[in-house]
């Protein structure tokens, strides 16, 4: 992990797990979906070989499929697709700032900001 560098998703469920007691896998995933879209202009190429790995027909043409995918394997084995009923507003802009200055946030393939990141969290209120 420390060579790859891993990203806004893990940056940004860190401060869920710590803040409200929330397993760090189950914080990766309700956010993994929205990180996947976030990074979608720079990671297409990546996204094609997820959904190849994950049996994606007809993956070759679209990034958004492996997407999808992961949407509804999350579903499947019941991840809630939000962070309704855990995330608090007032926590926002703290978790957002912590984020940003989290040790992952650096191997995100996309350059972030404390306001992208308040955006993201927001999102999945």
């Amino acid at each position: 992990f420390s060579n790859v560098g891993l990203g806004i998703v893990h940056s940004m469920a860190h401060g869920l797990s710590a803040l409200y007691d929330t397993p760090h896998g189950v914080a990766c995933a309700i956010i993994l979906p929205t990180g996947l879209e976030y990074n979608k202009p720079v990671a297409g190429a990546r996204y094609r070989a997820i959904g190849k790995a994950m049996g994606v027909e007809g993956i070759d043409a679209m990034s958004d499929a492996a997407v999808a995918a992961v949407k509804q394997l999350s579903a499947d084995v019941g991840i809630p697709a939000d962070l309704k009923g855990i995330l608090k507003e007032e926590d926002v802009a703290f978790l957002s700032e912590s984020a940003f200055a989290d040790a992952c946030c650096p191997g995100n393939p996309r350059d972030t900001s404390v306001a992208e990141i308040e955006a993201l969290y927001r999102s999945l209120m």
